[in-house]
């Protein structure tokens, strides 16, 4: 069933997507601690597959009209679920900083751009170009204050693998979306992330009962970690995302991502008072007019 959308709907859900994506990175600190990478996966997206499945049967929501329609959503989830969130949860569980792999991360933006042209034949605009570029700079600057990069201890204290986990995911994230714009337009959205959730199990399942214990420590915590993923982040935020790569250029799109690491500052600051200096709010001013330079229409 299409999900018809009002103009003011499509003007918030850039801000409410940022936003409830920001809130992945804080819930993960809260949960790593009591379940293996992925472990937490499997059991986040078994728990999505239920809700989503009550959601579709509620909507009478449709499915995908042939096999091969079908397997593009998987590919799609494989991707964006499995492969992204995957290297990311176990890249800071070997020990990297989510402060460090959020700097690669926030590559993506960029990562998008260059993608979207070879994929889809977007033409990135100068203006848009200038606004990605100033996005970058803006998210070095926030994370740069925080986070002392020296050359001489960068691999320090971690394994050598989790720069490669960092940057799988950073592809995956891309060329995933990308693909998604491409290959899965006209399947229902709601069947499409059933589907692309059900891949991403099949990985996150496959990968824990070959490397990990599948302990869990069911705490509150843990639980409270898990609901919000399952509900606002695998449901709510992947929702918005696949709603606003229909509406919107890949590019435009891409260039949001650049507004979720200072997002998690503020919040990180508000939340456990980490410290957010002339720096950081210099960075976060300069990311919000290279979004705006990137978002904003042009005129012919």
């Amino acid at each position: 069933m299409p999900i018809t959308l009002s103009p003011f709907l499509i003007r918030l859900m850039p801000w409410l997507f940022v936003w409830v994506w920001s809130t992945g990175f804080l819930v993960a600190k809260l949960g790593k601690s009591y379940a293996e990478p992925f472990t937490l996966l499997s059991y986040r997206f078994a728990l999505a597959l239920v809700v989503l499945w009550m959601i579709i049967k509620m909507v009478n929501g449709s499915w995908p009209s042939t096999w091969r329609l079908a397997l593009h959503c998987m590919l799609v989830g494989v991707l964006i679920h499995g492969v992204y969130l995957g290297g990311i949860f176990q890249a800071i569980s070997l020990g990297m900083p989510a402060g460090l792999s959020a700097m690669v991360i926030g590559l993506q933006p960029l990562t998008m751009a260059l993608f979207a042209g070879l994929m889809l034949g977007e033409q990135v605009t100068k203006r848009q170009w200038l606004g990605l570029v100033m996005g970058l700079v803006g998210l070095y600057l926030v994370l740069g204050e925080q986070f002392s990069i020296d050359p001489q201890t960068i691999f320090e204290g971690f394994s050598g693998w989790s720069p490669a986990l960092v940057g799988a995911s950073l592809l995956a994230i891309a060329f995933g979306t990308l693909y998604q714009k491409k290959y899965c337009q006209g399947v229902d959205l709601l069947s499409s992330i059933w589907l692309q959730y059900a891949a991403a199990l099949v990985l996150t399942i496959s990968v824990a009962f070959a490397f990990e214990t599948r302990v869990v420590d069911w705490q509150w915590q843990f639980i409270v970690s898990l609901s919000w993923q399952v509900l606002a982040l695998s449901i709510g935020a992947i929702l918005l995302l696949m709603m606003m790569i229909r509406h919107g250029a890949a590019a435009k799109v891409g260039s949001l991502f650049y507004l979720v690491p200072p997002v998690v500052a503020i919040q990180a600051w508000f939340l456990f008072g980490e410290a957010l200096g002339i720096q950081g709010l210099l960075g976060i001013v300069l990311i919000a007019a290279g979004v705006a330079q990137a978002m904003w229409p042009s005129r012919h």
